[in-house]
């Protein structure tokens, strides 16, 4: 079936494939990942693993998948103590995705999915999934990216020798500028990565298990990054990125089927 990006396409060829498509919609962005990472992070890897996963898996998708720009900006609040950091208000980013999804529907479409980013936008994208589906004509279904990742470990799982760093099962993950998306932005492009200075015994952050803990101060003693950046590396980024890239497209062929 036919792969199009919204952005390259006119509204003709649009308006001839929504009503039978799914519609990807990466959601991002645009904050501090400490002093070593890029600041445009979670949309540049919420685009580029949708990208990924449409070009591998459309030619088998019983329906077309149209991918949108990523949307760049998302509920951040939480790093503008930090600098290098554009947010929209939590009530901000979930009337935008409304407004995408009546977008949507007005132009034609019937099937949407959120691909998020950002831990900060889980509670949005959740909302405006649940909500568009009641408000408007769409079926709408939303992934956190790293969600994915096989054998996903334990939030609170620190590597322990450099061996076990090396290996997909221990890096905390999704973290915030830790290893993993530090691994994934090397793979990327290593330009979005600065020098890294050894981190022995990162700070902790808040934890009680199976509860989420949000406080101010928890970030400031992590020094607004967490676990240990500096045992990422491309290779390691390039097989999880894959494996997300993989798993990612399996859902959309599974969601073909069903919204």
């Amino acid at each position: 079936m036919t792969y199009v990006r919204w952005q390259h396409t006119n509204r003709g060829t649009l308006g001839e494939l929504l009503p039978e498509a799914i519609v990807v919609v990466p959601v991002g962005a645009t904050e501090q990942h400490g002093p070593h990472l890029a600041t445009g992070t979670d949309w540049i890897l919420a685009e580029a693993v949708s990208a990924a996963a449409a070009g591998l898996v459309h030619e088998r998708s019983p329906r077309p998948i149209v991918l949108t720009p990523p949307l760049p900006f998302g509920a951040s609040d939480h790093h503008l103590p930090f600098g290098g950091t554009l947010s929209l208000s939590p009530e901000t980013l979930l009337a935008v995705l409304l407004d995408l999804a009546r977008s949507l529907e007005a132009d034609g479409a019937r099937r949407l999915v959120l691909v998020n980013g950002h831990g900060g936008n889980t509670g949005a994208c959740h909302a405006a999934a649940a909500t568009a589906s009641t408000r408007y004509s769409l079926n709408v279904a939303h992934v956190d990216y790293w969600n994915l990742l096989p054998q996903r470990p334990s939030p609170h799982t620190s590597p322990t020798t450099d061996a076990d760093a090396a290996g997909v099962g221990e890096a905390p993950v999704p973290g915030h500028a830790g290893q993993f998306e530090t691994a994934l932005m090397l793979a990327q492009d290593v330009k979005f990565v600065a020098e890294r200075k050894e981190r022995i015994d990162p700070p902790g952050g808040d934890v009680v298990d199976d509860v989420a803990v949000h406080s101010t101060e928890s970030w400031r003693r992590i020094d607004g990054f967490t676990d240990r950046p500096e045992l990422a590396d491309a290779a390691t980024g390039r097989r999880w990125f894959d494996q997300l890239a993989v798993a990612l497209g399996d859902r959309l062929l599974r969601l073909a089927e069903v919204l």
